[in-house]
């Protein structure tokens, strides 16, 4: 069989528990939520930061709390940047909206589901893939309301409190999904567009093995969109990456994986069956 790089370790694996921060520039630090990640952009003890995303239900004061650690007691955003409003991406964020008192920003495409007017599909629980696929199915899809904080993002592709950054339109997972990056050191912020742990497998979730790979096939609709939104990514050579679900990636590693995914994406991430391929 030949040599997958797919498969290999891309970094040094640390255990990394819920609310723990882990710094990937000095300014770009990643919080895991539970199954999910949130991301904050700025230097510490500074007012001028942004949340990206906004993890589980009920994980405000996990959030705020970490935030607090991070820019001081009484800080609080510039601006909460959605990548999608799928259920663990904006989890919390009607409550730390109304509690920062702070805009949310999202893709044009995705604010019917971020202002309670569309649901999202069902989950597949009959795709390719492990235990968490077939439980996919109690997974909420109820759109949240966040009216009147949301805003479309910026049709120029600017970020709001985010200079240097722009962001990316890379649907598939959702219409309206968009990864984030910034041209002077090639940082990026993905959400779903890939991740770098099989979300349909349950052994690799409770370990968080990492494994670079496409978005979360249970909850992708559109395959097409998802494999030309990675090779959109790879395209550009990030040299850091902070996706939705997994550890952060850096340097040839993830280059190299990327594109490989890229190449590869129709055998080593579209699923064989299910709703969004037969």
């Amino acid at each position: 069989m030949p040599h997958n790089p797919l498969h290999d370790k891309a970094m040094p694996m640390t255990s990394i528990n819920s609310g723990d921060l882990v710094e990937v520039l000095p300014d770009l630090v990643g919080v895991t939520i539970k199954i999910v990640n949130v991301c904050f952009v700025g230097q510490p003890n500074s007012d001028e930061w942004v949340l990206v995303d906004a993890g589980m239900p009920n994980s405000k004061d996990e959030i705020v709390d970490a935030a607090a650690s991070r820019f001081g007691g009484n800080s609080r955003p510039k601006a909460i940047i959605l990548t999608h409003g799928h259920f663990d991406h904006v989890g919390s964020v009607v409550e730390l909206a109304e509690h920062w008192d702070v805009p949310v920003y999202a893709h044009s495409l995705e604010l019917p589901y971020l202002m309670g007017m569309k649901k999202y599909p069902y989950p597949d629980t009959k795709v390719e893939g492990g235990i968490i696929a077939k439980l996919s199915g109690f997974f909420p899809n109820t759109p949240v309301d966040l009216r009147p904080h949301i805003k479309p993002l910026p049709e120029d592709g600017s970020l709001p409190g985010m200079p240097g950054w722009r962001w990316i339109a890379t649907p598939g997972h959702t219409e309206g999904h968009v990864s984030l990056f910034r041209d002077s050191d090639r940082a990026m912020i993905v959400g779903d567009a890939f991740v770098t742990v099989r979300q349909d497998k349950l052994y690799q979730v409770l370990t968080q093995h990492q494994e670079l790979s496409g978005p979360p096939r249970y909850f992708t609709p559109d395959w097409e969109a998802a494999r030309d939104s990675v090779q959109r990514l790879a395209d550009l050579k990030p040299s850091v990456a902070l996706t939705g679900h997994g550890q952060p990636m850096s340097g040839e590693a993830l280059r190299r994986d990327l594109e490989a995914l890229a190449r590869d994406f129709d055998s080593v991430a579209r699923p064989s069956h299910g709703k969004s391929v037969d």
